[in-house]
């Protein structure tokens, strides 16, 4: 179980780091003319909830030049950034346990 929620816990931060990087692209290029925005979309690897994956989608135009929300890009980044965040102490509690599985076979 502790490999499984390793992997799980390195998939959750690898996607929250792409979404966020998407964000990031999205407010640098705020006032680029024709920009398309790009949307970060959260998907389970399988039905047991082993990972995530994540796709990227465009938005479309928006009527705005730039169609970037910043203040929608600003909230999404700090769920982005919380996510990570629980993902890094999946990973943690994770590495504690098959630490102490290795120790309890030694």
């Amino acid at each position: 179980m502790s490999i499984s929620a390793l992997g799980a816990g390195l998939s959750g931060m690898y996607a929250n780091q792409q979404a966020m990087d998407v964000e990031a692209q999205n407010v640098a290029n705020l006032n680029t003319p024709n920009f398309q925005a790009q949307k970060a979309t959260f998907r389970e690897v399988d039905p047991a909830g082993s990972g995530v994956t994540l796709s990227i989608e465009g938005r479309g135009l928006a009527a705005a030049e730039g169609g970037t929300d910043l203040a929608g890009s600003m909230t999404n980044s700090m769920m982005y950034k919380a996510g990570f965040e629980l993902s890094a102490q999946i990973v943690k509690m994770a590495d504690e346990r098959i630490g102490t599985l290795i120790d309890i076979r030694a």
